[in-house]
């Protein structure tokens, strides 16, 4: 299985690359193939406008195309789960990973992350600083796509909670750590048990 994180941090090396690095070394110790992308360079590797303005409908996707950010979406085309990761920006996701995901029209009108299985992480400042509602807004990206999501459960420790929640510094919130590992092996499990919900018809334009 293919599980590919997304970093939504302008930080490529920060709290919350941290977080999806662990989550994929885990994953990847059982067995998974496992890859990390950073939000913030793809999305500036299109040029132009950074956001999404609705430049063609239906989307073409001309605005990235040929570019590293048009190579990032084949690779999630792939994916068997994505992880989404961002720090805590008043209270929601970075404005790099939205403009990373309202570049998605044209993967959500070719089904491309249909029943892709998706979790999240996110990291703040303090134990209560918005962690919850920007995993509701990671929660959100990924219902739009018609993905799978889990949190960060797994049956031989609990059912688990919304997903991994880190207040920084993320490398020393050892429970944070435990949910990284246990959302690692439930994004293992659950791939295994919907592998067959991934295959991509031509019907669906993938």
């Amino acid at each position: 299985m293919f599980i590919v994180g997304i970093n939504g941090s302008p930080a490529s090396d920060g709290n919350t690359a941290f977080l999806l690095q662990r989550i994929l070394a885990t994953a990847a110790s059982i067995g998974a193939r496992t890859q990390l992308l950073h939000a913030a360079p793809l999305v500036a590797s299109a040029g132009g406008t950074p956001f999404c303005t609705v430049c063609s409908n239906p989307c073409s996707g001309v605005c990235f195309k040929g570019s590293p950010l048009d190579s990032a979406y084949e690779t999630l085309r792939q994916a068997d789960a994505i992880v989404l990761g961002s720090p805590v920006y008043f209270g929601t996701v970075t404005a790099q990973l939205k403009a990373f995901f309202d570049k998605t029209r044209l993967l959500r009108s070719q089904r491309g992350l249909y029943n892709v299985v998706g979790a999240g992480a996110t990291v703040a400042a303090s134990h209560y600083g918005g962690q919850e509602t920007t995993m509701r807004a990671l929660h959100d990206i990924m219902f739009v796509q018609g993905m799978l999501i889990v949190g960060d459960g797994f049956g031989q420790a609990d059912c688990g909670h919304h997903g991994v929640c880190a207040h920084r510094p993320a490398k020393e919130d050892e429970q944070a750590h435990r949910r990284a590992d246990l959302l690692a092996y439930r994004l293992v499990e659950v791939c295994q048990a919907t592998a067959g919900l991934r295959q991509r018809s031509p019907a669906a334009g993938v």
